[in-house]
């Protein structure tokens, strides 16, 4: 290869991403520096989707089948899969990994709980998902069942620990509250919990609560801090589920989530823009936006919108709101965001009511992910967010000052 060829290969793996080194080692990658020691002899089960992969893109499934000494025997697909080929809500159907030959067993589908016949097999569970640490998202809840299955039948488990993409820091929302338990609040933890799923696992083990504690590893990343952007690790982002499809979809997701499981206004899904806008038909977008920027909310502006969702809430029709922007992430409170375009919405349009017979259908799912039933209550009263806030923060204090014993970054 002559100077010129190896100059612009050298600037092509440098365009690609390939040449910089991450910051930050995922679980896999510190395990596959130890030599998989703690999975020697063992046979595996590998709960895991397309975000399990390392630094170059290699899926954890492959790592662990061509790991000397180690015998994968069994994989787990949450909601959306094992391959990421299944649309959020629909169920996981029982298969065979047509690239290893082990077979995938649904974690979505009869049963959100491995049985015994899943395990029959395993020594060991190992958790290996990307999160976005939310309650609602059910990657976490997965994690906590699969946990209290490897109790109940004296298996080991094991966690490869990937950064919060929303940070170590942001901790919102009330504690789910008893008769609101689901698998989209599967624990008593705040909306955003601020820990990574390697602490949350610990935490879960540690306040009991799980219905049996297991015997739980965890290996920690490996340079990652609390106080982290995911673009700063350095880490490839693979899309979590179909709409959470960059690192800063997280932080979306949780700005705008709760209000779209009402199908009151359209959230983005169904647009480009997922969890990133709010809009409806017959909405004046510009003062709309006034609205909303006259609030001066800390980390947040807003701009006026026009769109035609391709699918979802509002298919085909044109509908006009605002997106938002977070213009400064360590501010921001982002949970409450939806809160105040739900007031400013029954300001303008006092006829447009968010919990009106059209969305009554969707109170369950909103209480869930709330939960608690306390926020649409307080809310429903005057449509002010101020009402709901001192609810909605209450048990963050002690939350944060609770999880402090499990951290295991700075």
């Amino acid at each position: 290869m002559n100077l010129k060829s190896t100059l612009l290969t050298i600037l092509l793996l440098a365009t690609l991403g390939l040449m910089a080194s991450p910051k930050v080692k995922t679980g896999i990658e510190v395990l596959r520096d130890n030599g998989f020691k703690s999975l020697q002899g063992k046979r595996v089960g590998l709960i895991t989707n397309p975000t399990g992969v390392d630094a170059q893109l290699k899926p954890t499934i492959d790592i662990l089948n061509e790991a000397p000494g180690v015998k994968l025997v069994a994989l787990y697909g949450p909601e959306h899969g094992v391959r990421g080929d299944i649309h959020a809500g629909d169920h996981v159907e029982t298969a065979i990994d047509k690239a290893t030959g082990v077979p995938v067993y649904s974690l979505y589908g009869k049963t959100r709980k491995p049985t015994a016949e899943m395990l029959k097999d395993v020594d060991i569970l190992v958790y290996d998902i990307q999160d976005i640490g939310c309650r609602s998202y059910t990657y976490i809840s997965t994690m906590g069942l699969a946990m209290e299955a490897a109790a109940e039948h004296n298996i080991e488990f094991m966690v490869l620990d990937r950064p919060n993409p929303v940070s170590g820091t942001k901790i919102e929302g009330n504690l789910t509250e008893d008769g609101f338990i689901s698998f989209v609040s599967q624990f008593k933890i705040p909306y955003l919990y601020g820990l990574t799923c390697g602490e949350l696992a610990q935490m879960l083990n540690g306040e009991q609560m799980l219905q049996k504690q297991c015997k739980l590893t965890v290996i920690p990343a490996k340079g990652w801090k609390r106080s982290m952007t995911f673009e700063q690790t350095g880490l490839p982002w693979v899309l979590t589920s179909p709409h959470v499809p960059q690192a800063n979809s997280a932080f979306h997701y949780a700005a705008s989530g709760i209000l779209g499981e009402l199908n009151f206004m359209s959230i983005g899904v169904g647009y480009t823009l997922p969890f990133q806008l709010f809009a409806k038909d017959s909405i004046d977008a510009q003062l709309l936006t006034t609205k909303l920027n006259a609030l001066r909310l800390p980390g947040v502006l807003f701009r006026p919108i026009y769109l035609k969702p391709f699918y979802a809430v509002g298919q085909g029709k044109a509908y006009s709101g605002v997106q938002y922007y977070i213009t400064d992430y360590a501010r921001v409170r982002l949970t409450e965001i939806q809160f105040w375009v739900m007031q400013a919405m029954a300001e303008l349009y006092p006829e447009k009511i968010c919990f009106g017979p059209e969305s009554e259908n969707r109170f369950g799912m909103f209480d869930k992910v709330c939960g608690s039933d306390q926020i649409r209550v307080l809310l429903s009263k005057n449509m002010k967010a101020a009402d709901i806030l001192p609810y909605w923060r209450k048990d963050e204090t002690a939350f944060r000052q609770l999880s402090k014993k499990y951290y295991l970054y700075k």
